[in-house]
């Protein structure tokens, strides 16, 4: 039985609808937007950790799947998406030169090439610390911070997706979740969703022990 509790994973597909606007509303327009254009443009988010950057590069793929897509991560290097493509770059700074070279490359030929790009990182885009040239490109784009929702927002929305399941969650489980977790929301509402599934199929009440034994914390 114990084993069974432990192969309880959450599991969830980044995308757009399963991205909590709260104060992004302005984001997520320009970036369904950016998912089609082949103008050479280029969209830059920003934001701290856990902010969802990863899941909006995620969802954007997703959302442009009828093109090509290249999604970038730092230390899996830099190619091109080719005609019309778009390509996703993740935690800009991270790139070594040899990739930042490359993205350089493309930036030069992407009007040329009806390629678009969306970037993300961790600082505005007029305090990126790399090279200049590629710094330069990316402060010409447009940009939007990516707004963190406040812990009472992630609470409200996590006992509003609970109640949806039909779950009667302990005040102390949604606070315990978001101290001692992942702060993505996406990933917290799996956790949510996988402590259901094993409420149910081990006939066990959801209780902040069941919840820990999930995540695998003492």
């Amino acid at each position: 039985m114990k084993q069974l509790i432990l192969d309880v994973r959450p599991d969830f597909q980044p995308s757009l609808a399963n991205f909590v606007p709260g104060d992004n509303a302005a984001l997520l327009a320009a970036l369904q937007e950016q998912c089609s254009r082949d103008d050479g443009s280029l969209l830059y988010l920003w934001g701290e950790s856990g902010s969802g950057r990863s899941h909006l590069l995620q969802a954007a793929a997703a959302s442009a799947s009828a093109r090509p897509v290249v999604y970038a991560q730092p230390a899996q290097g830099i190619e091109s998406p080719g005609p019309r493509g778009l390509l996703l770059v993740d935690d800009l700074a991270r790139h070594d030169e040899a990739a930042l070279a490359e993205l350089f490359r493309l930036m030069i030929n992407a009007r040329t090439m009806q390629q678009s790009f969306i970037i993300t990182g961790d600082v505005p885009p007029t305090v990126l610390t790399l090279r200049a040239d590629v710094a330069s490109r990316v402060a010409q784009g447009l940009a939007f911070e990516i707004r963190p929702l406040s812990d009472a927002q992630k609470k409200t929305t996590l006992l509003e997706h609970a109640r949806a399941r039909g779950m009667q969650l302990p005040g102390e489980l949604i606070d315990y979740l978001l101290r001692h977790s992942r702060r993505d929301l996406p990933w917290l509402m799996a956790v949510l969703d996988a402590l259901d599934e094993a409420s149910l199929s081990l006939a066990r009440p959801i209780t902040l022990p069941l919840l820990r034994e999930i995540l695998k914390t003492p």
